[in-house]
């Protein structure tokens, strides 16, 4: 029995088994299985057989809806369009396919055009605008997803199986789309089709809560907030990433903490009050029961409340028990010499549950032991202190004879400040007995320096006892409150003070002592040593003068020696110092030192490079790979200093020792470079695993895909800016003897600000300094970047400035085009032989003519003739102040240096003879069909194409609009002028 089309179906949804699965990651934009009613999509009517709307039953019986196609000896395209899918916000959707295929040698009549595939398309849209005819039934305007091949075959007497794909199509940017099934010789059944998408549902994890999310890319960023009672630790909210499988991937990035007087439960979903009797106090932790004599009414608290008459110090942290200011001392001792007094006493009973426990000294004058008393004044001194004395004893001075004193040691705590009652205290009275000798009246200056005073006074008149000794305090004016003062003896009523300030106040007394003891002190007098603006005016005079003098001497002296050093260095070795001249005149530059000329590599990457502690850094995502590793984006604290976002490059593991060493050799390179045009290196991590370099951080990446990404977006004075950059970090490197050897747009970095740094330099080495023309010769002679690189590093690796000024010149052109490829896809080879043949790349677009002569001027075969890099930033610079100069546009042919290149060299388009020879000639072959369709059948009508008629054509890519265009407007100038390109 023959296998008939009727037959796929029936069988297919005999054995169809169908599994959904329904989850949260999951969101269904169309399923046919669950439609009722017909489809009714729309098919190509322009041939026979076409797809066939089916019913069938599913496993369970219940009816389907299916499409089915058996094209038997025809090979034409037979296309099948579904019905506008609303997007739903989705970037990325994915198709699940379930369909049967007949194999080709089943078929009663095998034909060579039988094929067991078939292609799936979309059409993006931003309303239901399709119709029978439009978009054209053919590859372009719509996108391939793929050509998709069954798995399992349907055969005489074979198992009956269906085959199910899933594709994924993307990125969706309008508000829907369109699926189109293309067959082209299959036998098939589209047994049921769901399109749907993936998104990361809503969550709760490590109390942040992130919203559901919709992956735009490999891995989208969600913003978050912290749940109620939490507080965000940091300055960014928190950040999760939404995998494109619809699965969070890692943990918040910045954490959320729960409120003083809350907890973390739940599996860290949300917090809760502490309970009765518990606190917490910070952020971190959990609750914890209050500490000894303190209390917590209420939940949610955050510190516990002391119990009645019981108290906590400003200094004590929040979990420390309550306490109480302690008892008085006990039994205090006294023992009384003349008017000098000792005292002595116990420590309390109780010291109030603390151990910060000292003492004070309190003092009163008593007219009699039962009268009023008065606080003592100053004349009353001790030792050490009268406050805060930790020892138990205390000595007395200058009390006055036949008075009673009365005495009270006071206890205290860290608490007793805070208390409502007076410090627990314990008194004594004292009487003194005897005699002391009587004041000192007048003190007096003898002499004075700039560190030393010379003062005596009047011996005081003494008629019981003989004066023994005098003391003398004295005190810097400004600083007696901070109890800065000395003390000197004499046995004479004179004495020298010395290691005084130098124009300093000092307040002077004197104090006289017997046998009774001392006496009260004196009246403070005031003294002043030199210079006092008054007797040091000359001395000052004198001083200013030799002090000039001794300066003049000294430059004098170091001039001489200087000249006589540098004269003698260049009598020893003349090269040197023409050579130092070479790169040191003016400006200082140093010589790029090649880390491969030490010994010891890892001795440069020492020198040239600061290491970096582990612990500063913070990676937060991978942001790409290089050639060792994955490339991160990561936060660098050094302490003191403000934290930056870094780049951070990693080198994989299982790395060679040389690999290690080629790795960091650009930190050896970079190192050396200080330039606000160079990318500048911040640091290396060689300490551990894996090895890192960091550099600053270029939000915008790469220049060639940012200026991609924002096609038209900036001014040509913009974009000169952007421009002079480059050459000014080129001009840098070049003073520096350095050639990149891979200067392009893709190794181009640029900031938020807009700012260019040159980066990447694996490909630079060094240039020879014995030759007149540094060069660097490639024995090896590895890739080369062909576009960008001049013809003699092409021809014979010869790698100096003047051909970086070749690629500074293709680098303009990239700009200018907003990233457009240079040479578009001619092959390598293609270039090599057109660049040999003096053409060189046309103006871009709305390019201004003074940038493609600067350009052309770059592309001089004669590498003496081309420009240095300080006079690119000199022209730059003139352009940038004259901005009018940027309004003249470059025409593709008029006036340059050389020949303009077009599109394909070999070929002259003034002699195509048709339509598909001329798109075969600028390669652009796939859009013949559209062109012949819409009526363009002959090489005169092309002249008449616009924009609009390329859209209208499906052509909906700029970079080929702009292609075709320009070929039309070569060809077109070139037949009204009868000009031949000859090769």
């Amino acid at each position: 029995m023959e296998l008939t089309c009727t037959s796929v179906v029936l069988l297919g949804c005999v054995f169809l088994v169908w599994i959904l699965r329904v989850s949260a990651e999951e969101a269904v934009l169309m399923n046919t299985k669950t439609e009722t009613s017909d489809l009714k999509w729309t098919v190509s009517s322009r041939s026979t057989p076409e797809w066939e709307e089916v019913s069938g039953l599913d496993e369970e019986n219940n009816s389907v809806r299916t499409y089915q196609i058996c094209q038997i000896d025809s090979p034409n395209s037979h296309w099948l369009r579904s019905g506008f899918i609303q997007r739903e916000g989705a970037f990325q959707v994915y198709v699940e396919l379930r369909f049967t295929m007949m194999e080709c040698s089943s078929r009663s009549t095998h034909h060579r055009s039988c094929k067991e595939t078939f292609n799936l398309y979309y059409y993006q849209a931003n309303s239901n605008e399709a119709t029978d005819s439009y978009p054209p039934w053919m590859e372009n305007p719509y996108t391939k997803v793929d050509t998709v091949a069954a798995d399992f075959l349907l055969r005489k007497g074979g198992e009956r199986k269906f085959n199910v794909k899933t594709l994924r199509l993307g990125p969706l940017s309008k508000k829907g789309f369109y699926l189109a099934f293309q067959a082209q010789g299959a036998c098939m059944a589209l047994l049921s089709v769901r399109v749907f998408f993936k998104k990361c549902p809503p969550l709760v994890s490590a109390l942040s809560s992130f919203p559901e999310t919709i992956p735009r890319t490999l891995v989208q960023e969600a913003q978050g907030v912290c749940v109620e009672h939490t507080a965000q630790q940091g300055p960014r909210p928190p950040k999760l990433f939404c995998g494109e499988d619809g699965l969070w991937v890692g943990q918040p990035t910045t954490s959320c903490a729960c409120l003083p007087g809350f907890e973390p439960a739940e599996g860290y979903t949300r917090c809760t009050a502490c309970p009765v009797d518990h606190f917490k106090s910070s952020t971190e932790g959990q609750c914890l029961g209050c500490p000894g004599s303190s209390h917590a009414p209420n939940r949610g608290a955050s510190e516990c409340t002391c119990l009645s008459d019981y108290l906590r110090a400003e200094s004590d942290a929040p979990d420390t028990p309550c306490t109480k200011p302690p008892s008085a001392p006990r039994s205090i001792v006294t023992q009384i010499n003349d008017t000098t007094l000792s005292l002595e006493w116990n420590q309390p009973l109780y010291n109030g549950g603390r151990t910060d426990l000292s003492y004070a000294v309190r003092c009163s004058v008593c007219s009699s032991p039962s009268g009023p008393c008065t606080p003592c004044g100053d004349g009353v001194s001790y030792r050490p202190s009268q406050h805060g004395l930790v020892g138990r004893r205390v000595e007395v001075w200058g009390l006055l004879p036949h008075t009673t004193y009365t005495f009270t040691i006071q206890a205290l705590n860290g608490v007793s400040h805070r208390s409502n009652k007076s410090p627990a205290g314990a008194s004594v009275n004292i009487t003194t007995s005897h005699d002391v000798p009587a004041l000192v009246s007048v003190i007096r200056k003898s002499d004075s320096t700039e560190s030393s005073l010379t003062l005596h006074w009047s011996v005081p008149a003494q008629p019981h006892y003989t004066i023994l000794q005098y003391e003398l305090r004295y005190c810097e004016k400004e600083r007696r409150s901070e109890n800065q003062c000395h003390y000197k003896k004499s046995d004479r009523n004179q004495v020298v003070l010395s290691d005084l300030r130098r124009a300093t106040q000092y307040e002077v007394q004197v104090r006289a002592r017997t046998m009774a003891g001392y006496g009260s002190f004196s009246p403070a007098a005031v003294f002043h040593t030199l210079p006092d603006g008054q007797d040091s005016r000359s001395q000052l005079l004198v001083t200013g003068i030799l002090i000039a003098v001794g300066t003049l001497l000294l430059v004098t002296f170091a001039f001489v020696a200087f000249y006589c050093i540098r004269r003698q260095s260049r009598i020893k070795d003349p090269d040197q110092s023409d050579k130092n001249s070479q790169y040191l005149v003016g400006q200082g530059v140093k010589v790029y030192i090649d880390p491969f000329t030490y010994e010891d590599p890892n001795e440069a990457v020492r020198e040239f490079a600061k290491e970096i502690d582990v612990s500063f850094v913070k990676i937060e995502e991978v942001i790409g790979a290089g050639e060792f590793g994955e490339v991160c984006r990561g936060r660098l604290k050094i302490p003191g200093k403000k934290e930056n976002y870094v780049a951070i490059k990693t080198l994989k593991g299982g790395y060679t020792e040389k690999q290690r060493r080629d790795f960091l050799s650009e930190a050896s390179i970079m190192g050396q470079f200080q330039h606000p045009n160079i990318i500048h290196l911040e640091g290396i991590i060689t300490a551990s695993c894996p090895v890192m370099i960091l550099t600053e951080f270029m939000e915008n990446g790469a220049l060639d895909s940012f200026l991609r990404l924002n096609d038209s977006q900036f001014t040509p004075i913009q974009l000169v800016g952007m421009l002079r950059g480059i050459a000014s970090g080129m001009k840098y490197l070049a003073e520096m003897s350095y050639v990149h050897r891979d200067l392009a747009a893709r190794n181009i970095l640029i900031n938020s600000n807009l700012v260019c740094k040159v980066s990447d330099f694996g490909l630079s080495r060094f240039l020879q300094e014995n030759s007149s023309d540094p060069t660097y010769t490639s024995s090896l002679g590895g890739k080369i970047p062909i576009r960008w690189t001049a013809p003699e590093a092409i021809a014979f690796r010869k790698f100096t400035s003047a051909s970086d000024v070749w690629s500074y010149g293709i680098v303009m052109w990239e700009v200018m085009s907003f990233g457009e490829r240079p040479y578009w896809d001619m092959s390598n080879q293609d270039v090599i032989n057109a660049i040999e043949q003096d053409y060189r790349l046309p103006p871009p677009p709305d390019c201004p003519t003074h940038l493609h002569q600067l350009m052309l001027d770059c592309w001089q075969k004669d590498r003496s003739a081309r420009p240095r890099f300080a006079d690119l930033v000199s022209a730059l610079d003139k352009l940038i102040r004259n901005p009018a100069s940027l309004k003249i546009v470059a025409q593709e042919g008029a006036g340059p240096s050389y020949p303009l290149l077009d599109q394909r060299p070999p070929l002259a388009l003034s002699s195509c003879t048709s339509v598909g020879e001329w798109l075969r000639a600028i390669k652009m072959e796939r859009y013949e069909d559209n062109l012949l369709q819409a009526g363009f059948t002959s090489v005169d009508q092309l002249s008449q194409i616009t924009t609009e008629d390329l859209l209208h054509m499906g052509v909906t890519l700029a970079g080929h609009q702009r292609k075709i265009l320009s070929s039309i407007q070569t060809m077109t100038f070139r037949n009204k002028s009868t000009a031949t390109v000859t090769f």
